[in-house]
């Protein structure tokens, strides 16, 4: 039986990669569920059960490092062993960077160890129990974590961050068996930009960004399962990601056009 973890599973992409885990692999598969809301993730533990697999709710803050340490403990004292480890969990943010106030700028700290932190503990707790199963890491960064977006310095850089880590990681695993797969989904229909950060470090409340060509939440999590399945190095989701992160060598003053295109008239630089 294989043990697969994923954090960030209470709701949006994790969720779903957690119940399309269930539904592919059944009675094959222990899921392990990390997020801050046990209600939630005993939710979506039932939606998996429901297809025979075995489930572990675990409550995980990912922006405390013995959270991540007891994730991964709690997980090989229950199954014994550990095949995946799927770093989802993550926060958005928008904000102009001038229109945050001095005193304000401690979100941008916090935003760093949820989206790189986060991942970066989870994975070393998880590395020596990957290796022993020949294992696999994925991360699901952003394509903000490739291209930089207005509007999102926060967010862009901790992805960034976490892009690079994970690039790094792969090397150095290069011949251990370990496969690890970065994931930079686009825009995804979730509420993840509507909770994330606005410039005073509060929720949102709504999304900076044009959402009308929205990935499905479900296309997201088939993708990133995809490239699991195939150990691929890199997930990039749509053609605009595609040609963005090839533009942004050959013409990058086109690439920030594009970018501030995507977002609403009302949050643009200058508006």
């Amino acid at each position: 039986m294989k043990t697969m973890v994923v954090t960030g599973a209470s709701d949006g992409i994790g969720a779903e990669v957690a119940r399309q885990l269930a539904r592919q692999h059944g009675r094959g598969l222990a899921l392990v569920l990390a997020a801050r809301s046990a209600a939630k993730l005993n939710e979506v533990a039932l939606q998996c059960a429901s297809h025979g697999c075995d489930t572990l709710v675990v409550r995980t803050d990912v922006s405390d490092e013995e959270a991540c340490r007891h994730l991964i403990e709690a997980t090989v004292a229950r199954f014994g062993r550990l095949d995946v480890l799927i770093n989802n969990a993550g926060m958005s943010a928008h904000a102009l960077f001038e229109d945050v106030a001095d005193n304000d700028l401690h979100w941008y700290e916090d935003l760093m160890r949820i989206n790189l932190w986060g991942s970066v503990w989870c994975t070393h707790a998880a590395l020596p129990h990957l290796k022993a199963t020949q294992g696999s890491i994925v991360a699901v960064s952003s394509l903000a974590g490739l291209v930089g977006v207005p509007g999102r310095t926060a967010y862009s850089a901790s992805k960034f961050a976490m892009t690079g880590f994970f690039e790094a990681l792969r090397a150095e695993l290069r011949h251990s068996g370990v496969s690890v797969t970065t994931a930079y989904p686009g825009v995804v229909a979730t509420d993840i930009r509507a909770r994330g950060y606005n410039a005073q470090g509060k929720a949102a409340g709504r999304s900076g960004l044009k959402e009308d060509k929205a990935m499905t939440v479900e296309e997201c999590a088939r993708l990133i399962l995809r490239g699991l399945a195939r150990r691929d190095r890199e997930v990039v989701m749509s053609l605009q990601g595609k040609l963005g992160r090839w533009l942004k060598l050959l013409a990058p003053g086109l690439v920030e056009k594009m970018a501030l295109k995507a977002l609403h008239d009302d949050v643009r630089p200058g508006h």
